[in-house]
């Protein structure tokens, strides 16, 4: 499975580009971001609790003492990340506030360096950084920014959505240290944040939208639950008991090339020559990363196996 693991953040970032396929859909049909996140989020808890009551139920023990890093996890990773990148959006073009996300390999390889002594070698960073440009060539941000205005606002909270991206990161490798598998860390993170985002969200609007073609929309969000949340968090998660979470962060950085594509392919949105180029070294970065380690940059690079129990 080791030899195979860089598959898996390479998924998760690929399933979570598509998201705005589905975000898309619901803002036609007038739902605000809170609405649409617990949208997403309601369902995906749904099918985890099926998912989990079908493969094993002890998946939804927890200890006590350990609540607080799940929490820390769906609060300051999945709802801080959200909150913040929606507000980056309504003060920053698109394609800025997607690369200022997209920083957060920088912030992964820093704060598991800090916490786990994870080794921040000459490929991880040289890899960061070419996801980084194959990331705002492939946004479209050099071609518009003749003329821009910037937001500080908007500057501050991308930044900080790229760094709420690297905290559930940190806190989710913390959680598999302590036993936790992939299901139970991704379920009670989704928890924590469909609780924060339900007063906040309009369910008339939601129940509407069921109600409007209940077996089509059912299904719609079905999709947009697997595709958003349910297998990119899981595959991300397991990743991170394979591999240093700076390399998971990096392998998992072709979610706005992803994007691209599905915009290629549901909404005949052509890029440009550049964007291509941005594609074209996002991807190559990915590889680059992807490839076998020499065994002493192995033996340097890698942590101590994470043991896990189904407890």
């Amino acid at each position: 499975m080791k030899k195979f693991a860089w598959i898996l953040p390479v998924s998760a970032g690929i399933l979570w580009g598509s998201i705005g396929v589905f975000i898309r859909t619901l803002d036609n049909y007038g739902m605000d971001s809170f609405t649409v996140v617990e949208s997403r989020v309601s369902m995906a808890l749904l099918l985890l609790l099926a998912g989990i009551g079908i493969y094993d139920r002890k998946q939804l023990k927890v200890r006590l003492k350990d609540l607080w890093i799940l929490a820390l996890a769906g609060i300051a990773g999945m709802f801080g990340l959200n909150v913040t990148y929606n507000e980056a959006i309504n003060h920053l073009p698109l394609s800025l506030a997607a690369v200022l996300l997209s920083l957060s390999p920088v912030f992964v390889l820093i704060l598991a360096s800090v916490f786990f002594k994870e080794k921040i070698t000459a490929r991880k960073a040289g890899c960061a950084v070419l996801a980084i440009l194959g990331c705002t060539l492939a946004s479209g941000l050099l071609e518009s920014l003749t003329g821009l205005e910037l937001s500080p606002v908007g500057i501050v909270m991308g930044v900080a959505s790229g760094i709420f991206y690297a905290l559930y990161s940190i806190f989710t490798k913390s959680a598999m240290k302590r036993g936790y598998s992939g299901l139970t860390i991704t379920f009670y993170c989704m928890l924590a944040v469909g609780i924060i985002l339900a007063p906040l969200s309009d369910w008339g609007q939601i129940f509407s939208f069921y109600r409007e073609a209940p077996a089509a929309n059912t299904g719609f969000m079905i999709l947009h639950a697997l595709c958003g949340s349910v297998l990119p968090y899981v595959l991300y998660t397991v990743a991170i008991q394979f591999m240093d979470a700076g390399k998971v962060s990096i392998l998992a950085a072709g979610e706005p090339v992803a994007a691209m594509v599905f915009g290629m392919i549901f909404f005949r949105e052509i890029p440009t020559p550049l964007e291509f180029l941005g594609l074209a070294v996002t991807v190559a970065a990915i590889v680059l990363l992807g490839m076998p380690e020499r065994r002493k940059d192995r033996k340097a690079s890698m942590g101590k196996p994470v043991r896990l129990n189904k407890g």
